[in-house]
């Protein structure tokens, strides 16, 4: 019936054939969602994060030590409030907060205790209820906590048998976060996530907030103990789904085979963090100066002595002001800066979000392992948002701003064709009225926009794009992941991040990844896939644009298991001579744990550069679930017309259909039955590829859309059946397979196959596993599935990391000559790569944090051969080139597709070494070293990375790096018309650098500060469009800067700086030397006067003549009329010789400065008023610092005896105060835990 409604090409309707299909799901089945269920243990009321002490303490000393304490620390109480369904504080803007049963120390204001968990929210969703065992999860008390960067939510969870019974075996559990880190001891660093131990079946683990509100999910899993899936024991057929909103996973023929297999127990909960209604905060500086023009020192550089604003007297007014705080039941937070955008930095970058990377850092290492965080980001000189939590809950927060975003709300689970992912700057609103949710968005600030698709070669990089000059931070960078010789379907999809994941070069328009990505993924129990890095940019180069776009969602459940919603969205791109729209509607239904069904209707309108206009719709419903107790079901259809474009979104082909059903059915214990029909039809048009007449041009002036080239129109019909059996610990299937072709323009895919496919996977160890596929066609062979056999053997080096050495091989059909594939990778869980805490053990106290640590020496190695030390070892060989083409067109020898022309990238043979090492156990030294090396068809590429950063010593922090990379996908075809051969652009060179970087900060003193770096460089400015003149460059660069400090009124400071080039062009050598020297002295006549003054030198020259020398020199004297006024009267000099350009000139004077610090906005709104003198915080330390050789059994009679004493006049209250700490310090687990 599916087949019969579904011929004509995407247009007809199908809605009868799938109502037929998932109708069981809505009558007759019930959802099998488990509640949560009461834990044993008693809360945990102590007033310090607690772990497990390394000391079993005897059980008559501990409850005697209880007892004591009990009586001489009396419980406090904390009244509720006068809404017992209340789930916030009475005034959550007063201090940070912890929700109940919290292991930070209480607040001293009265809180409510958290309101009784109603409808099983939030919910602990156990993926395999019916498993022998079982794991859930729960927050403590009240699930919402405020997004302050501190406040903390304790979590518990349970372990338990079949019987509901809690395991006595101490188990370690593995918790990762979409945001928050947690806080304690980390009982395993070297694996992913945060590792705590469950003793006696129960576990608990506190997730501190940042400073985002947004909904949390929480995952509790056990690598210990797997459980079948979907095949085999007790367990009942489960469709592992997973909560969140992750994207909806597409569908294929082959998609319930691949969810047979082991998975760890593992379950879901969700927290919420919000807004945090701080009291207000202001501060800011106006000043005014009056002067000569041109000769404002202590300004911007390119100001002082312009040419242009030379003469005559200047005004210059600025202001700069930051200000957050609570106005009603909203939170403010703004910034203004007239001056300069408030993204902008020293350097002059002004980026989306912010920040800079490690490699573009002044200098390498500061001394300081402090971390910030952007809260006002903007590309222009204004920012303003106004948030607060929602009142329903599960909802995203209600806010109206202007500055950076991205488009999370437009990228859904349920939107794929629809969906949007950018990082825009404008205004952008989101607002929840009952189930209704409106999001409205305007971006006024947008260049020219590209989509580039390359294919990885086995190597981290360097990876050059399609354009140059790119719009810093307006990257999203994905790796996808397809069957391969099949495009169309993505099966995988991961988003990667700048920092943790990749560095860029906005200027050369290069990608370098933190570690080898390979081409393929052989699977040996299921398809092999081909991986793409998928790059969305904006460039310098493109016509300005701007966007309008607006969301309406009607969210019928905002659960976690039961999550459903129905939305229609709108999005308007004007490009100047180019215009975009794009529309649809989408829904999302869930079924608990018994499936969940998708849909989505998209359309886009547009107008290319060339004046041709392109109109198409896309289609999309796919359901997946549970059809019974031994029955899993899932049906799909997907259409995209020919014309159809999103280039914000998942890859897709346009001008193909494909639909089809499956069932997986158990028939006992150990034995299932699968059976499936597949339909797939390509009609659309082919890209131009590089190596033609035309495509060629576009190398170095790529459009945003590719040339089209030849017509497809084929269809595809694939019908499976297969029998799934174990033995033992051992899975077996034998499918038959059924392909009918048809092509309707050369007969060139045409012709009818059966294939049989046999499947092996077979644990030699308890760590080893042997995997087998071999598919024999019966006669004739299929164009693009050849005889094929893939053997594989995985290790499971560590929790989260399997080793896998992989081999394929392959006949020859009329299309593919015969080719093997061989790949040796480390595939890592892909739950535990969604951790937020990965950085985390990349930073040195007083030295560098984590971010900066991970910049310089992570390379994210997850396989742990001894504490603290990780390797990552990868292989790769192609044996041929893969150039066959597809049922989707023809493929090419090209370095990178723009588009959604994915489909045309094949790929090269070749050898590909890569291993690389890391280490991280001393707290004081850290090092890791990489080596990649290719031997391919279109030439060969070498990466090597080394560092080493740590503490020489407590006052001297130092850091070197080496770094080297050539062009890892560079090439042109040799001759037009020929793509299995090609030319790399050898001329560019590898591009190589090398710093040392040195910081002096004594952390017993102030009075001196010192920072060193040496930089060495090697072709940084390289790019394929300068091939042909064969330049090279290299750079020095030497700085040094320090600050001197004898005493609270004098202040020196000095900076010396040294930059040589040299550059090789068309057989010339050209030299250039810059030196930069700063000096400054600064000395304070009392607290209301002070007298500074400073001189600077820049001076160039060049054996090509082009000399220049700079000198300033500036003397100020200030008073403070108040604390935050001061008035400041100097004289500024300053002379530029340039004679190659402007000459000679000077300039002087005398100039007037006034300055006022903010310290409030209009009604005293950021106002800090004085509060009381604080009691100070105690410190606990360990118990051998204390009394190194006291026993608890002395402690406890050392209370007892004070206690006595108590009764007495002179008893000192601080005596006892003493011994209760001692007692609280035996009492408390002590901690193992590195200070941030």
């Amino acid at each position: 019936m599916l087949r019969l409604a579904l011929q004509s090409k995407g247009k007809k309707v199908i809605l009868f054939a799938f109502l037929a299909f998932i109708a069981p799901s809505f009558f007759g089945m019930k959802a099998t969602a488990t509640s949560n269920q009461a834990f044993a243990t008693e809360t945990d009321k102590s007033d310090a994060q607690t772990v497990a002490s390394s000391e079993t303490v005897k059980e008559e000393e501990q409850k005697e030590v209880d007892r004591i304490v009990a009586q001489t620390l009396p419980s406090v109480t904390t009244p509720s409030t006068t809404d017992p369904g209340s789930i916030f504080p009475q005034d959550p803007a007063i201090q940070f907060q912890q929700n109940p049963a919290s292991p930070v120390a209480p607040q001293a204001i009265p809180t409510q205790p958290a309101a009784p968990i109603e409808n099983g929210r939030p919910t602990s969703l156990p993926q395999n209820s019916n498993s022998k065992v079982r794991i859930e999860v729960t927050p403590v008390g009240d699930p919402r906590v405020q997004a302050d960067g501190r406040s903390t939510i304790k979590l518990q969870g349970q372990i338990t048998d079949d019987k509901g019974q809690l395991l006595l075996e101490d188990l370690m559990v593995t918790l990762t976060s979409s945001a928050g880190k947690f806080v304690g001891a980390d009982q395993d660093k070297d694996q992913g996530g945060f590792q705590v131990r469950a003793i006696g079946g129960e576990f608990t683990a506190t997730l501190q907030s940042d400073i985002k509100p947004q909904q949390v999910k929480i995952r509790a899993a056990v690598e210990k103990i797997k459980t079948r899936s979907a095949v085999g024991g007790s367990a009942s057929l489960s469709p592992q789904i997973k909560p969140g909103n992750l994207s909806f996973p597409q569908q294929t023929d082959t998609s319930l085979l691949d969810k047979v297999g082991e998975s760890p127990i593992e379950a879901y909960t969700q927290v919420e963090f919000t807004t945090y209604l701080r009291p207000s905060l202001a501060t800011g500086i106006v000043n005014l100066r009056i002067g000569p023009g041109g000769t404002d020192y202590w300004g911007s550089f390119r100001d002082f002595l312009n040419p242009d604003k030379l003469g005559g007297t200047q005004v210059d007014l600025t202001a700069a002001v930051f200000a957050t705080g609570k106005v009603g039941d909203w939170l403010f937070t703004g910034a203004f800066n007239s001056e300069r955008p408030i993204n902008q930095d020293c350097e002059g970058r002004n980026r989306l979000f912010g920040g800079i990377q490690f490699c573009e850092q002044q200098y390498p290492v500061y001394g300081d392992s402090s971390t910030f965080t952007s809260t006002t980001p903007s590309i222009d000189s204004f920012y303003a948002r106004f948030e607060r939590s929602s009142s329903i809950p599960g909802a995203d927060p209600d806010y109206v701003m202007w500055g950076d975003y991205n488009t999370q709300e437009f990228a859904r689970a349920s939107q794929l064709y629809t969906a949007t992912s950018r990082q825009l700057h404008g205004f952008k609103a989101n607002y929840n009225f009952g189930p209704f949710q409106i999001t409205g968005l305007y971006a006024n600030n947008i260049e020219g926009f590209q989509r580039d698709t390359i294919v990885p070669n086995g190597l981290s990089g360097n990876y050059f794009l399609s354009k140059r000059l790119l719009v810093p931070g307006s990257e999203t960078v994905y790796l996808e992941a397809e069957e391969i010789n099949r495009p169309g379907t993505v099966i995988e999809r991961q988003q990667l991040f700048r920092g943790p994941d990749y560095e860029i070069d906005y200027d050369r328009g290069t990608l370098l990844f933190r570690r080898p990505i390979l081409a393929t993924e052989l699977n040996p129990f299921g398809a092999t896939l081909v991986r793409r890095i998928v790059i969305t940019y904006q460039n310098e180069g493109g016509q300005d644009s701007t966007l309008y776009g607006g969301r309406l969602q009607y969210n019928i459940s905002q659960e976690l298991e039961n999550k459903s919603f129905v939305g229609a969205s709108f999005l308007q791109e004007d490009q100047g001579s180019q215009d975009f729209q794009l529309f649809g509607t989408d829904f999302l239904v869930s079924l608990g744990n018994v499936g969940k069904i998708v849909g989505e209707y998209a359309r886009s309108n547009g107008t290319l550069v060339n004046g041709q206009d392109f109109n198409g719709s896309a289609y999309r419903l796919e359901a997946f679930g549970k059809l019974g107790d031994s029955l899993l079901g899932q049906a799909y259809y997907r259409a995209v017309e020919p014309n159809f474009t999103n280039n914000s979104t998942f890859s897709f082909t346009p001008g193909q259909t494909r639909y089809g059903a499956s069932v997986l059915a158990k028939l006992t214990n150990t034995t299932s039955f699968t059976v499936g029909y597949d339909f797939e039809e390509n009609y659309g048009t082919t890209a131009v590829g590089l190596n033609s007449l035309l495509g060629f041009f576009d190398l170095f002036d790529p459009q945003p859309q590719a040339r089209p080239g030849e017509t497809v129109n084929n269809t595809l019909k694939t019908f499976r059946a297969g029998i799934l059996q174990r033995f033992g610990t051992a899975d077996m299937s034998l499918e038959y397979v059924n392909r009918s072709r048809e092509d309707r323009i050369s007969n060139r895919f045409s012709g009818d196959a059966d294939q049989l496919v046999s499947r092996l996977k077979f644990p030699l160890t308890q760590s080893l596993t042997f995997q087998g596929q071999n598919e024999l066609n019966l006669g004739n062979s299929d164009p693009l599935y050849p005889n094929r056999t893939t053997l594989g053997l995985d290790w499971k080096a560590y929790p989260g990391v399997t080793l896998r050495l992989a081999h394929q091989f392959y006949d020859d059909s009329s299309l593919i000559p015969g080719n093997s594939i061989t790949t040796l990778d480390t595939i890592l869980d892909r739950k535990l790569s969604e951790d937020t805490s990965l950085i985390g053990r990349y930073s040195v106290l007083s030295a560098f944090n984590g971010l900066q640590g991970q910049g310089a020496v992570g390379l994210n190695h997850r396989w742990a051969v001894a504490p603290g030390l990780r390797v990552n070892v990868g292989y790769e060989y192609i044996f041929k080139n893969i150039f066959n083409g597809t049922a989707a067109g023809s493929q090419f020898g090209q370095y990178y597709a723009v588009g959604q022309t994915a489909s045309s990238l094949g790929l090269f043979s070749g050898s590909v070494y890569s291993v690389g090492l890391e280490y991280t156990d001393n707290p004081q030294f850290q090092a890791s070293t990489r080596f990649e090396y290719r031997d391919g068809d279109e030439g060969n590429n070498l990466v090597i990375s080394a560092a080493a950063a740590g503490k020489l010593s407590p006052a001297l922090t130092a850091l070197v790096r080496y770094q080297q990379a050539g062009e890892a996908n560079v090439f042109l075809p040799s001759t037009v018309g020929v793509i299995a051969e090609g030319v790399r652009f050898q001329e560019l060179g590898d591009t190589s650098n090398l710093k040392l970087g040195l910081a002096y900060r004594d952390p017993s003193s102030d009075k001196f500060n010192a920072l060193l770096k040496y930089e060495w460089r090697q072709n940084y400015d390289s790019i394929p469009e300068t091939q042909l003149t064969g330049s090279t460059a290299t750079g020095h660069i030497f700085s040094a800067e320090a600050i001197y400090a004898p005493d609270w009124r004098w202040e020196f400071y000095g900076k010396y700086a040294l930059r040589n080039g040299v550059t090789f062009f068309d057989g010339d050598r050209y030299d250039a030397d810059v030196n930069l020297a700063q000096l400054r002295a600064t000395y304070r006549l009392g607290y209301r006067t002070d007298l500074a003054v400073e001189g600077r030198w820049i001076g160039q020259t060049s054996n090509s003549g082009t000399n220049y020398n700079e000198f300033g020199i500036a003397v100020e004297s200030g008073y403070y009329l108040t604390p935050d006024l001061r008035v400041g009267l100097g004289y500024s000099f300053g002379s530029v010789d340039d004679r190659d350009f402007t000459g000679y000139r000077s300039e002087g004077g005398i100039y007037l400065n006034i300055s006022l610090k903010l310290n409030e906005l209009l009604g005293g709104f950021g106002l800090q008023k004085p509060v009381p003198k604080q009691q100070e915080e105690s410190e606990v330390q360990p118990t051998a610092q204390v009394q190194p050789n006291a026993s608890k059994s002395e402690l406890i009679n050392s209370l007892k005896q004070s206690q006595q004493q108590a009764v007495k006049p002179d008893t000192s209250n601080s005596e006892i105060s003493k011994l209760l700490a001692k007692i609280r310090i035996k009492k408390e687990p002590q901690m193992n835990t590195d200070k941030h």
